[in-house]
Formats: structure tokens, C-alpha cells, sequence
């Protein structure tokens, strides 16, 4: 396989330390809200990775860590946690929150199709494991002391800057404008690995530690998370671009300190999904949620299709209209799936043949928009017989994860002639408020017709609907 690699800034031949068994990392979710499908975009990217890697032949081993402490409201050493922030908003405990919401995250991503990770580890569970490395980390030197907190010294490090290909006066304090620098830092870079009670006096999680009762820093996790579980040598790791700095470049930099030699060989990074030109996050209040997709009647894994059939390091643009065509894209590609006949034998050459070419095409950096081309190549390939078409679109489908060939209701459902009236009078109403730019109004009436069962969508010959079955 091919991959792009943040870290050298080109595609490069994915070779693992030990052939074909890959040590895995993925971030996870910071657990004091819900997830928004812009988070869940790398989920669903990071997903169809593993799966492929799997397909291809590769034993993988995946580690995913939770973030029930330490994350802060900025992504500096500053603000508000994020988990306290969830508890007050809700008014329930910091691990109530923590365990409603993980919960809730990978109720999403069973609605995605998105596997579960083999391992995954609330960093509230290796407390012991974040303080050791900070002990190594002050014995060899990387490490100081001052004020109420323990920091890492980003001046020992030659080439920290390496994954982001920046220096340090491109750089901000943080990636907010209102941060404010820590003066007790050495230097600007320098990130906090222990915070002490001061820094918060209504931290809810603290423990001892030889500094003092506290807590660590967000960055400190994930490293000591993955090292645990997968040793000093990680073949990937993943997460979204916002990663990058300065949560990635900051989990080298203690990682390679504290292990001595090189950590990491490949990250792997996906672009933001966009909503109206704007980064879709927690922090601004601009999200959309699995739920709200649902509520509106959209299958979830038409969202994943839609994450599909883009490339993961390009930027993807959410709209309601991009969404209705790719729903009956989804809806089409199922109904001619669904004609095939179920009878009779596949060819296993011609099974192979196609599989060739999915390693091939999907192998060259991730490219999963020729996996759904090939699924139709497949569908017109007069040479092939349907139950070999069949077996083709399975095999593909470990990977893509659509349910293409699951078996569906077919039945469809009746209405009766007021719902049809007050259905054809919304639609009127909505072509009207959609004129007008009122697009709350629209937005607002195709959520009244879903809660009563109907789906409308808009299509160049009109706005359409139908029953969900």
C-alpha cells in the first residue's frame, strides 16, 4: 500500500516494522459532548484504512484511547477542562459524563458501520503509566519544574517542528487568538505534562503524584497510552488534521525523549468536513449530529458514502442537497444490487481478478472513490455473471462497509389521502421559504415531515418523498 505520511510530506510505501502485523493508534474522542460527523469523518476514514489493511492481508492491531480528563477548553495549556465544562453544563459528575458520552460515540459509530477498536482505554485508567513517563522524562532532562506545573522543554528537541513543517515564529501561543502565554514556560512551545490543584481549584479528577495532587496534561496520554499497549514502535497514527499541532508534534517530541530513539513511522491525517465554508466544531456550536441525521431521515451510512467518495485529505463540504443526492445515489446502487439474481456460482478468477484491482486502486493512498467506482464497473461487466457479481460486491463491501448486500424490506407503505394533502401543501411550503432564503423555515419543515414517517428529497425534476419503511 501507498499512504500519504504528514511526517515525510509524501506517499510512501507503507512497510511496517514486522511485515504484515501493524501496530495501530487512533485518537479518540474527548468525551464531554457528542461526537459531530465532521469528528466522525476521520472515524469513518480511519475505519475503511484498518478494514482495507485487514483485506489486504495485514494482521492489525488497533489502540484507541479516551479522553476523560486532561483536555482543555483551548488547545494550549489554558482554559476551562472539557470534562469539567460537560459536567456543569449537564450537572452530573465528570464520569457520568465520561461514560454517558463514550456510550453515545460508539452508538454512532455502530450506526456508521465504524468497528470498534480491539483495544480501547480511558486515560483515567493509566494514571500510574502518564506519571512514570513524566519521572523519566524530568530525570533525563526534558522535563522541569516551575510555578505549580511540570512542563516539557521543547528546546531539547532539534527537530520539533518536523510533522508540521513550520518553524517556531509561524506558530501561534495557541490556536485560539485569546490565549494567553503561560509565563512560567521557558519557552513558547513548551507544553505542561502535570498540572498541579492550583491550576484549577474545582478540578474534579486529581490525583497524588510526587509534584503534588493533580492532574495530566492531554498530551502526555496518548503517548503513554499507545506505549503501553503497542510497545516503542508504532507503525500508524491517526487522527484529524487539527491534530497535528499541537497534539501530535507534542506526543513525538515526549514519546522519542522518553523511549530514545525514533517512535512513530507513519501518520496518517483527514480533512475537515466543512459546513457552509466553516470548520464544522464543538467550540463554535457549529455541528451536526448522527442523531440528527437520523431525526431527518437519512440513513447514516449514506453520510459514510458520502465520506467514501471523497479523498481523505481533501477538505469535504457538507450541504443538505449534497447529502439528498448522495441518499438517492445510495438508494439506487441498493435497488440494482438487490435485481442481481441470487442463483448460482461465482467465478473465483473473476472474484480475484476484481479484488486485484480493488488492493490496487483503493492501495494508492487510501482512495476510496475508486472502491465505489469499481463497484459499478462491477455491476456493468457484462462478462460476469450475478452471483459472481454478488460475491465481487461482498468482497469489496468489507471494506466500504454499505450493507449492499444485506436483505431490505421491500414492502413499501401506504398513506392515506390528508397525509398525502399535508405532505404536497409542507413541500409548497418549504419551495417557498426556500425562495424567500428562509432556510431554517426549510429546514424546520423537513424535520416536521420526517417525525411523521416521510422523507423528501430534492431532485432536479422536483422535491420528491417517500415513507420511511
Amino acid at each position: 500500500m501507498k499512504l500519504y505520511n504528514t511526517l515525510t510530506k509524501t506517499i510512501d510505501e507503507f512497510a511496517p516494522v514486522n511485515g504484515n502485523c501493524i501496530n495501530m493508534y487512533t485518537c479518540g474522542p474527548t468525551v464531554y459532548h457528542f461526537a459531530h460527523i465532521g469528528n466522525l469523518r476521520s472515524y469513518i476514514m480511519e475505519d475503511a484504512l484498518e478494514k482495507f489493511l485487514n483485506y489486504a492481508g495485514c494482521d492489525v492491531k488497533r489502540v484507541m484511547n479516551i479522553t476523560d480528563v486532561g483536555h482543555l477548553t483551548s488547545d494550549a495549556d489554558s482554559g476551562e477542562d472539557k470534562m469539567l465544562k460537560g459536567a456543569k453544563r449537564e450537572h452530573k459528575t465528570v464520569m457520568e459524563i465520561a461514560q454517558f458520552y463514550t456510550d453515545a460515540f460508539f452508538k454512532d459509530c455502530d450506526a456508521l458501520n465504524i468497528k470498534k477498536p480491539e483495544t480501547v482505554v480511558p486515560a483515567t485508567s493509566l494514571i500510574p503509566d502518564f506519571i512514570h513517563m513524566i519521572e523519566v522524562l524530568l530525570e533525563k532532562g526534558y522535563a522541569y519544574q516551575a510555578g505549580p506545573n511540570i512542563y516539557f522543554d521543547t528546546s531539547k528537541i532539534s527537530n520539533y517542528y518536523a510533522l508540521t513543517g513550520h518553524d517556531e515564529d509561524q506558530l501561534r501561543i495557541g490556536v485560539r487568538d485569546d490565549v494567553e502565554e503561560d509565563t512560567n514556560k521557558r519557552n513558547k512551545a513548551d507544553f505542561v505534562l502535570w498540572f498541579t490543584q492550583s491550576k484549577f481549584e474545582d478540578q474534579a479528577l486529581k490525583w497524588d503524584s510526587p509534584w503534588g495532587v493533580g492532574y495530566p496534561g492531554w498530551h502526555i496520554e496518548c503517548s503513554a497510552i499507545s506505549i503501553h499497549y503497542l510497545g516503542g514502535a508504532l507503525d500508524l497514527h491517526c487522527g484529524g488534521v487539527d491534530n497535528i499541532f499541537p497534539h501530535h508534534t507534542n506526543e513525538i517530541a515526549q514519546s522519542e525523549a522518553y523511549l530514545g530513539h525514533p517512535w512513530c513511522r507513519h501518520w496518517f491525517h483527514v480533512q475537515h468536513l466543512n459546513d457552509h465554508g466553516a470548520k464544522m466544531a464543538k467550540s463554535t456550536g457549529n455541528i451536526l449530529t448522527v442523531s440528527v441525521l437520523k431525526e431527518k431521515g437519512y440513513d447514516p451510512l449514506v453520510y459514510r458514502m458520502f465520506c467514501l467518495s471523497s479523498h481523505y485529505r481533501k477538505p469535504l463540504e457538507f450541504s443538505y442537497d449534497v447529502l439528498d443526492n448522495m441518499a438517492a445515489t445510495y438508494q439506487k446502487l441498493l435497488g440494482r444490487i438487490a435485481a442481481l439474481k441470487k442463483d448460482g456460482e461465482a467465478d473465483p478468477a473473476q472474484v480475484e481478478a476484481y479484488r486485484a484491482k480493488f488492493i490496487e486502486q483503493v492501495g494508492n493512498d487510501l482512495n476510496t472513490s475508486s472502491g465505489l467506482t469499481l463497484v459499478y464497473d462491477v455491476l456493468k461487466d457484462q462478462s460476469l455473471s450475478d452471483a459472481t457479481k454478488r460475491a465481487v460486491i461482498g468482497d469489496f463491501d468489507q471494506v466500504l462497509s454499505l450493507d449492499l448486500l444485506k436483505e431490505r424490506e421491500t414492502e413499501e407503505p401506504a398513506a392515506d389521502e390528508d397525509l398525502v394533502r399535508l405532505i404536497e401543501e409542507k413541500i409548497a411550503e418549504r419551495k417557498a421559504a426556500k425562495k424567500a432564503k428562509d432556510f431554517a423555515r426549510a429546514d424546520a419543515i423537513r424535520a416536521e415531515l420526517a417525525e411523521k414517517g416521510v422523507i423528501i428529497k430534492d431532485t432536479r425534476e422536483g422535491t420528491v418523498w417517500e415513507l420511511k419503511k
